[in-house]
Formats: C-alpha cells, sequence, structure tokens
C-alpha cells in the first residue's frame, strides 16, 4: 500500500513536472506569440502612419497640381496674349517699311502682305488672303501693273511663275508707272512657305544712271584731253623742228665760241622741251590706259652698255665713272618691248647721273632661271650721288615730284621720270624699289620675269679657245677692277689688279708675267697710253689693250703702242672677241702690194626724192639737212600736190607730213597706192609730230612703210634714204658716210 502510495505520489510528481513543462512550454509559446502580436501591431502601426503621410502628401501634391495648372493656363493665355502683341508689331513694323513684303503658304496661296506690297495690285479687289502667286502675276502681267519693257504680258507672267519653281530664285528687277524700282527676292522658308521681298532700289538706279552718264562725260572728257594732247604735241613739234633742225645745221658751220655756245644751247634748249613734252604724252596714256606694249627679242647687255655711251657726255667733265655689271651667267637676250626697257633704264640712269657730281653710276643685272625660258631679273642702279631722306623715299615715284631740299634745287626736271618707270614696271609685272641714305648715294631697282630669246638657229661657226693664262686690269677704280675681274676669271685667267699705272709698272719690274694687260685710258697721274708707252721702252711686247670712253681713243690708238682699243663700258661681247684676237696673234707678214682696184662706173642718174611738208620753215630746215646728199630733192606743199608731182616725177622715195591741209598725209599715201601699177610700190616715210598712242597704227594703215616723229634728226632722214637708194642710181651718202 505503501507501494501504491509512493507510486501515486511519484505518479503524481511526474505528472506535476509534466503539466509544469507543458506550461512552462504554453507560457513561451503565448509569450513568442504575444512578441509576434506586438511586432504585427507596430508594422500595421507604421503602415497606417505611412499611408496617412501618402495621403497627407498625394493630398498636397493634388492641391498643388491644381495650383500649378492654373499658374500654367495664366502663363499660357499670357504668352499667346504676348505672341500676339509681337505678332501685330511686327507685321506694323513691316507694314511701316518703304518695301513690299509677303508670305505665301506651301500651296504657294498669299497668307499676309504690307501695304506696300498691296499697293503695286491697288484697285484690284481680287488680290487679298487666298489668292495665289500665279493669279498675282497673272493679274499684273494682264492689268499692265508695270512696266514690262516692251515684252509680251503672257511672256512675262510665264517667266514670273516659271522663276519660283527653282530651288534658288533669282532676284529681279521690275519698274512701276510711276518711275519707282524695285529687286523682288524670293526665297523658300524652312516650312515651305514662300517669302517675298520687294526691295526699292530707285535711289540706287537713279545713282547709278548718274555714274554712267558721269562716267561717259569723264570719257568724253578723256577723249578730248587726249585729242587736245595729240594736237598740242603736233603744234609744238611742228615749230620745234625748226629750232632743233636749225640748231643742228647752224653748229655745223663756221660759228665763234660765243656763236657756237648760243646754237648749242638753242639745242639742249630744244631737246629739253621734248623730253618734257614726251614726259606729258607717257603719263597721259599710262593713266588713260591706253599705253601698250610691243614686246620683241633685245639685247639687254648692249641696251645698257648703249645709254651708257649716251650719257658719258655729261659725265665726263666730272670725276664720275659709268660701270655696268651684268652677270656672266645670264644670258643677254630678252623678249619684251625694247622701246620701254630703253625708257625705264635711262630714266634711272640718267637720274643718277645727273645727282651725282663725284664718284661712280653702276648698273648691275642679276638674276635665275623661273621656269624653263623665264628668267627673274633685278637691274638695279647705283650711285654716289647726294642721297635722299628716309622720310623722303615714299614720295620719289609721285606725280611731278622732286625731292625738295637744298642739295637738289639746282636740278631741272618734270618730276614725271620715276613716275613713269614706276607705271612702265607695273605695267610689265615687275615691282620696283629705292634705298639711299641722304649724302651717301641711292640704290634704284625693279624686278621683271622675261623669256629669253636667243638665236633662231646655233652659229656653226667654230669659236677659237682663250690660251690666255695670266692677265693684268689697271684701273683707279675699284668698282670697275672688281667687274673685269669676274669676266676675266670667268675665262680661266689669273687676274692681278693694280689701281694705277704707277703700281703696275712696279708689279712687271718685280718679274711678274702676263699674257695680256687691259688698263684704263683715263687715270691720274700716269695714263693708258703713257703706261703703254713705258712697257714698250722697256721691251715688254705683251698685248695691251685701251679702255677707253673717248670715241676718239681708238683713232688714236692706232698710232700708239697698244695692241687693241675696247670702248667703255665694255661689252662682254666684245671683251671675249678681243681676248680671242691677243690668244690668235701671230706675227704680221709683210704687206703684199695692193693692185689698184678698176674705177667703178657711176650710175647716170641721181635717187629722187619728193618730200611732201606744208611747213616752209620745215622745208628749208629738210633741204638743208640734204644739202650734202647727191639726191634729186623736190618738195610738195600738201596731200594733193605730192600725188600729182608722184605722177610726173616718178620719184625712189617719198617723205610724206601726215598733217596738211587739203589732203593729209594718210589720204595722199592712200591715194597713191591706189594709182599705183602691178609690181609698182614706192617705199613712203611719214613725218608725223603726233605721239599718242593709235597713230602708228592709223599710218601704217593708210600704207606707209616707215615713219620718224619730229623734230627730225639729220642721221635718220640720211640713213632712211641710204636704206631705200635703188642700185640704177648712184650712192646718195658721200663715200666717207658710207663706212
Amino acid at each position: 500500500m505503501h507501494a501504491s502510495i509512493a507510486d501515486k505520489l511519484a505518479q503524481e510528481r511526474r505528472s506535476r513536472l509534466a503539466a509544469e513543462k507543458l506550461l512552462e512550454q504554453k507560457s513561451r509559446e503565448l509569450f513568442a506569440a504575444n512578441q509576434k502580436l506586438a511586432m504585427h501591431a507596430r508594422m500595421l502601426s507604421d503602415q497606417i502612419v505611412e499611408q496617412r503621410e501618402g495621403l497627407a502628401k498625394a493630398l498636397s501634391e493634388r492641391a498643388s497640381l491644381i495650383g500649378e495648372n492654373d499658374r500654367v493656363r495664366t502663363d499660357l493665355e499670357r504668352a499667346n496674349s504676348m505672341a500676339m502683341i509681337a505678332q501685330r508689331r511686327l507685321w506694323d513694323a513691316v507694314d511701316a517699311i518703304a518695301d513690299g513684303f509677303a508670305v505665301y503658304d506651301t500651296e504657294l496661296r498669299l497668307v499676309a502682305a504690307n501695304h506696300v506690297y498691296l499697293s503695286f495690285f491697288e484697285g484690284e479687289i481680287a488680290i487679298g488672303p487666298g489668292v495665289s502667286y500665279d493669279e498675282v502675276t497673272r493679274i499684273a502681267a494682264q492689268r499692265g501693273l508695270f512696266d514690262l519693257q516692251g515684252r509680251d504680258p503672257q511672256d512675262w507672267h510665264f517667266e514670273m511663275s516659271e522663276r519660283i519653281r527653282r530651288k534658288v530664285i533669282p532676284p529681279v528687277e521690275i519698274q512701276t508707272h510711276d518711275g519707282r524700282w524695285f529687286r523682288i527676292n524670293n526665297r523658300w522658308g524652312a516650312q515651305g512657305d514662300l517669302v517675298t521681298y520687294a526691295q526699292d532700289i530707285t535711289d540706287a538706279v537713279r545713282r547709278e544712271e548718274e555714274l554712267r552718264e558721269a562716267r561717259d562725260r569723264a570719257e568724253a572728257a578723256n577723249r578730248a584731253k587726249s585729242a587736245f594732247l595729240a594736237n598740242m604735241s603736233h603744234e609744238i613739234r611742228t615749230p620745234m623742228n625748226g629750232v632743233v633742225g636749225m640748231a643742228d645745221l647752224l653748229s655745223e658751220t663756221d660759228l665763234t665760241e660765243e656763236q657756237r655756245l648760243y646754237a648749242d644751247t638753242i639745242h639742249s634748249s630744244g631737246e629739253a622741251l621734248l623730253t618734257i613734252i614726251n614726259d606729258v604724252l607717257d603719263y597721259s596714256k599710262i593713266e588713260a590706259e591706253r599705253m601698250r606694249l610691243y614686246p620683241e627679242p633685245f639685247d639687254l647687255e648692249r641696251c645698257l652698255h648703249e645709254i651708257m655711251v649716251l650719257l658719258q657726255p655729261g659725265a665726263k667733265d666730272r670725276a664720275l665713272k659709268l660701270l655696268v655689271d651684268y652677270d656672266l651667267f645670264l644670258p643677254t637676250r630678252f623678249t619684251a618691248d625694247p622701246g620701254r626697257m630703253r625708257q625705264i633704264l635711262t630714266n634711272l640712269l640718267g637720274n643718277a647721273v645727273k645727282f651725282t657730281q663725284a664718284g661712280h653710276v653702276l648698273a648691275r643685272v642679276v638674276g635665275f632661271e623661273r621656269d624653263e625660258g623665264q628668267y627673274e631679273l633685278h637691274i638695279t642702279v647705283e650711285d654716289t650721288g647726294i642721297g635722299i631722306a628716309p622720310e623722303l623715299l615714299e614720295h620719289v615715284f609721285g606725280e611731278f615730284n622732286q625731292v625738295e631740299a637744298d642739295s637738289n634745287r639746282k636740278f631741272e626736271g618734270t618730276g614725271l621720270g620715276l613716275a613713269i618707270t614706276h607705271r612702265l614696271v607695273q605695267l610689265m609685272g615687275g615691282e620696283v624699289w629705292v634705298d639711299s641714305a641722304l649724302g651717301e648715294g641711292s640704290c634704284f631697282g625693279f624686278k621683271l620675269t622675261l623669256p629669253r630669246a636667243e638665236p633662231a638657229t646655233p652659229i656653226d661657226v667654230p669659236s677659237p679657245p682663250i690660251t690666255l693664262r695670266a692677265a693684268l686690269v689697271v684701273d683707279d677704280l675699284l668698282v670697275n677692277r672688281i667687274i673685269l675681274e669676274r669676266q676675266l676669271q670667268t675665262y680661266g685667267l689669273e687676274v692681278t689688279l693694280c689701281r694705277s699705272a704707277e703700281e703696275a709698272l712696279h708689279v712687271i719690274d718685280d718679274g711678274a708675267e702676263f699674257d695680256v694687260i687691259l688698263t684704263d685710258h683715263r687715270m691720274p697721274s700716269l695714263d693708258g697710253i703713257a703706261f703703254a708707252q713705258s712697257l714698250r721702252a722697256k721691251g715688254r711686247d705683251v698685248p695691251i689693250l685701251l679702255l677707253s670712253s673717248d670715241p676718239e681713243a681708238a683713232r688714236v690708238a692706232q698710232t700708239t703702242d697698244v695692241t687693241g682699243c675696247l670702248q667703255k663700258p665694255v661689252l662682254r661681247s666684245e671683251l671675249f672677241r678681243a681676248l680671242q684676237d691677243v690668244s690668235q696673234r701671230a706675227p704680221p707678214e709683210p704687206d703684199a702690194p695692193l693692185e689698184p682696184a678698176p674705177a667703178a662706173e657711176l650710175p647716170a642718174r641721181q635717187m629722187r626724192v619728193l618730200a611732201a611738208e606744208d611747213n616752209r620753215t620745215n622745208q628749208l630746215v629738210f633741204s638743208k639737212m640734204v644739202k650734202d646728199l647727191d639726191i634729186d630733192l623736190r618738195f610738195a606743199s600738201n596731200g594733193r600736190e605730192a600725188v600729182e608731182i608722184w605722177r610726173d616725177f616718178a620719184p625712189d622715195l617719198i617723205f610724206m607730213d601726215i598733217s596738211m591741209p587739203e589732203m593729209d598725209g594718210r589720204e595722199a599715201t592712200r591715194a597713191i597706192r591706189m594709182a599705183e601699177g602691178p609690181g609698182a610700190h614706192v617705199p613712203i616715210c611719214a613725218l608725223t609730230a603726233h605721239a599718242m598712242e593709235g597713230d602708228s597704227e592709223s599710218i601704217f594703215a593708210a600704207g606707209v612703210d616707215h615713219y620718224l616723229t619730229k623734230p627730225l634728226k639729220k642721221s635718220l632722214i640720211a640713213e632712211r634714204i641710204a636704206a631705200t637708194a635703188p642700185e640704177a642710181t648712184r650712192p646718195p651718202l658721200p663715200p666717207e658716210d658710207q663706212r
């Protein structure tokens, strides 16, 4: 029983423990459930709070959107109002302008137009918004709203409709019946609209018409000026022919020193006046753009030397040397207008000589080949004259300018020479410049690109070689010594330079041997001829070449101890030939007795010459100029008389004055040419005082063979007579003049 109670107690204890454990478990489960419930409650609470906040925010945003919508609607209404105002202002502005303006839509129907555009169609009720462009142009053509300038209305309508079919529409100019001019400009817009702008160009058209009339008046004035200058040239040159010609003839007579001075003054003054006339005429032709160039082959080096020879007398009385330094590796013949090239070089060299009292004037030519046969030439003229101040350099190429300074006021001139030079160089496509230092000299230069002009056929004659090895150059001027040294070194010679004859004698006495000696003629202390005589006295047989600017030096050299004489400035070709001659020099052979030449029978008749000249003074001048010629001379006082005398006299040559009464020289020449039989052709040489562009063309067109410009020169007349003398006549020139 006790066991049972114990068992029951144990069982109850176990049951209680199990119940306690179950209770503990349920308590834990209840606690967990309570925690989960609390968590869900918190989440639900948070969600409710969040939803409340979202609802509040949504309500707030709704209210905000409602306010924004009201503001946008207000702004839109305000913008529409401003757009309407802007549009009205724009159209008011467009309507206020003096030009027509219209817009057509993509179907080319009128959308809007200002009052100027609509005024073109005033009175036409059909013209308004919605009317097509084609209808607008058709109404304008049919009703004659514009000046069609004689064109058919349908053609004009078609042209106006056709032009807007292009992507880029060209402008067109029309005139209204009230005299206004408009330029119609059409342009396609980005949306396919057509914008039309009618620009009022009435003032521009009137100004253009005024300018055209002013241009016509200016051209007429320019033609009148050219005619005036041509007539003045003739009127001045005709009496100047008598002045200069008579002065020449007077100088050939026996005169006292005082009388010769007067005659020379008359001659030099006449030549100076002609130079001024030529400058004015040349500048007038350049200014009127009537100056023409006549390119032909010419020798640039020879041209330079010929100008130097002409300027030599003016430099002879001063301690002034004229020199030419021509690049030995350059060709000498080019194609250009020889007369204008000579004029440019004469202006530059003449100025240099005029403004240089002592020292030298040097013409230097260098250059290089640019393209095949094309050479870029740089030609400079350097002098040791009075120079030009830097601030005055830009004025030297101006018209009628001479740089005013105390040092040059004594020099005369028109002041056109450099201006003409500048224009001529530009006309030839070149550039001109000047560098100068006051009191130290000047350097004028210009650059031209010219084609080379070599002989058409090669020279097959073999050229003897230069076998000389050593040369002595004696000259008191350093620049001249350097030029000769460069030329001689090119031919393979070793060159020794001496500044005086005394120095050269010392060099030779010291044992130096030379194959040739080149000595200047005029040198201080001991001149070239005295130097040659000293060498011969010492037994020196070396060849001596005398370099002289005196034309009489060659004649003097024949009776002295020099081998030959070269005219200064020395031509490169002449120096080369002289060195060849010296290289080939052989001992002289005894002279063979000369057989008397059989006497030639002179032709029976004189050459017949007819001179047509209406001026009695010029007839006298002409007759005096040819008085020493063996010719039969007759005069005609006008063109008609010249034609009559030609028929009876049958002259071998006619000198025909161009300006004569009754029948001028051109008409007389044409009459003679028309009357000449088959194969007959009498040479006619025109005598003209005109010098304007185009005169020579009209003279040659009349049938003239040659022409001479007044004042006439005795040498040119004699040259023309000799050139045309028939073989069946006696020589017109005396024997001493035919060498």
